[in-house]
C-alpha cells in the first residue's frame, strides 16, 4: 500500500495518553494513518524531521485573525515600538507624512500604562497635517480620536459628541470631546471607519495567516464576526472568510464566532421562540476549515482600562468599579436565548461582577432548557474568586484565560487590583485544579499572537518588570502544552479531530527549534517554530524539513 508522506526521525510528542512518544508518523488524505511500528507500506514522499521536537499543532482558542491583519496593516504604537507620548506623536507623525492628504492614518496598540497618559486630539493634530486619525488603544476596549476624524463622523470641532450606553466619551472642562471614547463610544467613529472593503479584509487575513503559520498555529477560533460596529469588519463577515479559504488566503483552520447582534427571532417556526441567525444555522455547522462556533457576547469592558464590570471598586479609584456594556437583563436573554436554539455562548467577562451576571445566566438557562455536555464559555474570566471557579467548573462552564497578559500588562493590571486581588487575576492553576480542560489564547493582536510566550507566561507568571503574578497560578510545561494543543481543540468541541496526533487525526504539526520539555523554563520565550504542517502538507518551513518537502 502506498501513503502520501512519512515523517521520521522526530521526537514526537503526540498529546495521546495511550501513544504519548513516536519517532515515525504516516499521513494519508491530510489525516494521520500511523505511527512507529503500526505503520505498513510505503511513501510516496519521505521527509527527515532531523531528531526535532515535535507537538500537535497549536491552537488558539481566542484569536481575532482580521484584526491581527488590520493591525499589522497600522502604524504599531505598542510599548515595544514607543514608551513615550512624544515617541507615539513623531511615529504618527512620519507615519502620516507618507499618506495622502485626505487618507486616515490608522495606528494601534498603544498602552497609556506605559505612555503615562492618553494620546489627545490636539496632539494628534499637531502631526497629522489635517488627516483623520483613530489610534487605536492595545486593548481595542478604546481609541482616541483626533479633530478631523470627529468631523468625518458628523461632530465638527469635536463639539456635540453624545454619550453612548455602554461606553464613555472623555471631556474638557467645557464639555467638548478630548478625544478618548471607551467601550462602545469608539461606534461613534467606527460608523465611518467600517465597514471594510472585501479587498481589505482579504488583505488582512493574509497578513493575519502568513504570520499564524511561522507561529505554528494550526487551528484558530475568531472570537466576533459580523457586527462592525464592535469587532466585525462588514455584515457578510462570513462571506470574507468563506472567499478567503477558497483561495488560500487563510491557511489555519477556523471557528468562527458570531457577534450577538447578528442573532435575532426568527418567526415561521413551530417553535415559540427562536433566537438565532436565518435557517437555524448555528454552532457546529461548517466542516474542519471554516465552521461556525459558538455566538460571542462582550458583557463588560477591559481591565487595563479600568473599565471591566468589579464587586470592589479598582485600587485608588474609590468611584470607579467599572461597567456593563449590557445590562444584566438584557445579558441573561441573551444567554438564556441563544442556549435554547443550540448555541454554544461565549462571552466575554473580565470582571467579576459580569463572571456573576454570566454564571447566573448560564445556571438559569440549562435549569430551564437543559443541555448536557454543552461547553459554555467565559473569555478572559479575569477576575475570579475560588467560589467562581468551582461554579464554572459545576457548570461546565469554559474560563477561556490569556498567558501572555502576565508579561504585556501585568504590571498594570496589579496597580488596578491591588495585592490582594492580583492572586485572583488569570488563574489557570486553580482552573485546572478544579477539573476544567483549560484552553490557550493571546487574544491577538491585544497581546503578540506568539503561543510559545504565552506559554512562556503560564510557567513564569512574570510581569514585564519582572515581578511574580500570582505566582500560585503557576503551571508546569506539559500543562500548558496541552492547553494550546488538546484544550483549545476541547474549548470548541473538536478534540476529536485536532489537538492530538493519533490514527485518524488531522494531520497537523508544528516542529520546534528547541526541546520545550528540556529547556530551563525562562528560555521557554526564545524557542522558535522550524516548520507548520497542516493536513499533512508543510505550509511554513524555516528549515526544518529542507529539500524534502518541497519535492
Amino acid at each position: 500500500m502506498e501513503f502520501d508522506a512519512l515523517f521520521h526521525n522526530g521526537v514526537i510528542a503526540t498529546g495521546d495518553p495511550a501513544h504519548p512518544a513516536a519517532t515515525r508518523l504516516a499521513v494519508h488524505g491530510g489525516r494521520i494513518i500511523a505511527l512507529d511500528d503500526e505503520i505498513v507500506g510505503r511513501p510516496r514522499q519521505s521527509i527527515d524531521l532531523h531528531g526535532a521536537r515535535v507537538l500537535p499543532g497549536f491552537h488558539d482558542a481566542h484569536y481575532h485573525l482580521s484584526l491581527t491583519g488590520a493591525r499589522l496593516a497600522a502604524l504599531d504604537l505598542r510599548p515595544s515600538a514607543v514608551t513615550t507620548l512624544d515617541e507615539l506623536y513623531r511615529a504618527l507623525g512620519e507615519y502620516a507624512s507618507g499618506l495622502a492628504p485626505d487618507a486616515w492614518v490608522k495606528a494601534s496598540g498603544y498602552d497609556q500604562n506605559v505612555l503615562g497618559a492618553h494620546p489627545t486630539a490636539e496632539g494628534i493634530d499637531a502631526v497629522v497635517g489635517g488627516r483623520p486619525a483613530s489610534v487605536e488603544h492595545v486593548s481595542g476596549h478604546m481609541l482616541v480620536a483626533n479633530t478631523a476624524a470627529f468631523a468625518r463622523a458628523g461632530f465638527a470641532d469635536r463639539i456635540g459628541v453624545p454619550e453612548v450606553a455602554g461606553g464613555h466619551v472623555e471631556r474638557d472642562a467645557s464639555g467638548r470631546a478630548s478625544g478618548l471614547l471607551q467601550e462602545r463610544a469608539q461606534e461613534i467613529i467606527n460608523a465611518v471607519t467600517r465597514p471594510l472593503a472585501l479587498e481589505e479584509v482579504q488583505r488582512n487575513l493574509q497578513l493575519a495567516s502568513d504570520q499564524a503559520v511561522a507561529y505554528g498555529l494550526t487551528s484558530l477560533t475568531e472570537p466576533g464576526i459580523g457586527a462592525p460596529e464592535m469587532i466585525g469588519n462588514t455584515q457578510v463577515d462570513l462571506h470574507s472568510y468563506q472567499v478567503a479559504v477558497e483561495a488560500g488566503v487563510i491557511r489555519p483552520r477556523m471557528t468562527v464566532m458570531p457577534y450577538i447582534s447578528t442573532l435575532h427571532d426568527i418567526t415561521g417556526t413551530r417553535e415559540p421562540d427562536w433566537f438565532g441567525i436565518d435557517l437555524g444555522i448555528r454552532t457546529g455547522f461548517g466542516d474542519d476549515r471554516l465552521s461556525i462556533g459558538p455566538v460571542k457576547i462582550v458583557s463588560d469592558g477591559s481591565l487595563i482600562g479600568k473599565s471591566a464590570a468589579m464587586h470592589h471598586c479598582y485600587h485608588g479609584e474609590p468611584e470607579n468599579a467599572g461597567f456593563m456594556l449590557v445590562g444584566p437583563e438584557q445579558l441573561r436573554q441573551q444567554i438564556i436565548g441563544a442556549h435554547a436554539a443550540g448555541w454554544t455562548v461565549a462571552t466575554h467577562a473580565i470582571g467579576d461582577s459580569a463572571v456573576d451576571h454570566v454564571l447566573d445566566a448560564v445556571a438559569e438557562a440549562q435549569q430551564r432548557y437543559p443541555r448536557p455536555g454543552v461547553r459554555h464559555r467565559i473569555e478572559h474570566f479575569a477576575v475570579a474568586s475560588d467560589a467562581q471557579v468551582a461554579r464554572a467548573a459545576e457548570l461546565g462552564v469554559i474560563p477561556v484565560p490569556q498567558g501572555t497578559f502576565i508579561s504585556d500588562f501585568g504590571d498594570g493590571m496589579s496597580a488596578a487590583l491591588g495585592e490582594e486581588r492580583t492572586a485572583t487575576c488569570y488563574r489557570v492553576a486553580s482552573l485546572l485544579a478544579a477539573g476544567i480542560v483549560v484552553p490557550g489564547s493571546t487574544d491577538s493582536p491585544v497581546s503578540d499572537g506568539n503561543p510559545l510566550r504565552s506559554i512562556h507566561d503560564m510557567v513564569n507568571r512574570l510581569t514585564a518588570s519582572g515581578r511574580p503574578f500570582a505566582p500560585e497560578e503557576r503551571v508546569s510545561i506539559e500543562d500548558a502544552v496541552r492547553a494550546y494543543t488538546y484544550g483549545s481543540a476541547y474549548a470548541v468541541g473538536k478534540e476529536d479531530r485536532v489537538g492530538t496526533l493519533a490514527a485518524g487525526m488531522l494531520a497537523d504539526f508544528v516542529v520546534l527549534s528547541d526541546d520545550i520539555f528540556a529547556v530551563d523554563s525562562a528560555a521557554i520565550k526564545d524557542i522558535t517554530v522550524t516548520g507548520t504542517v497542516i493536513g499533512g502538507e508543510v505550509v511554513y518551513d524555516a528549515g526544518a524539513f529542507g529539500k524534502e518537502a518541497a519535492q
